[in-house]
């Protein structure tokens, strides 16, 4: 059986969480969408340490312009994945506005979804 493997590379920073590493790189992938990049550092590691309390959300891989978390406990059911979706479309509006349409389509996708993944276009 072959793998397709993406090319990918190992990074080590010194930081608390992933959360914070991101931070400390100086990592700006929603900089397509925002370009205030010390607003992004600011935001991307309140959000993700939140996410990191309340789902076991950690940093997997980042990319230019995407980031992929694993999370322990996501949302089991419909009603308490809305609101984190919401909280998604905040952090990254191109998962609605250019990907499922509908923030209930994409809350759906949450219910017990392990990977979550962001991308800014």
């Amino acid at each position: 059986m072959l793998l397709s493997v993406r090319e990918a590379r190992l990074g080590l920073v010194r930081a608390g969480s992933g959360a914070e590493a991101l931070a400390a790189c100086g990592w700006s992938g929603p900089v397509n969408y925002e370009d205030d990049t010390a607003r992004i550092a600011a935001v991307l590691a309140a959000v993700l340490a939140d996410w990191e309390r309340r789902f076991g959300a950690q940093v997997v891989q980042v990319g230019f312009d995407t980031l992929e978390l694993s999370v322990a406990v996501p949302p089991a059911t419909l009603a308490e994945a809305l609101p984190l979706a919401a909280e998604h479309t905040a952090f990254c509006p191109d998962l609605v506005f250019q990907g499922v349409g509908t923030l209930t389509a994409y809350a759906e996708g949450l219910v017990d979804n392990h990977q979550w993944s962001f991308w800014w276009d």
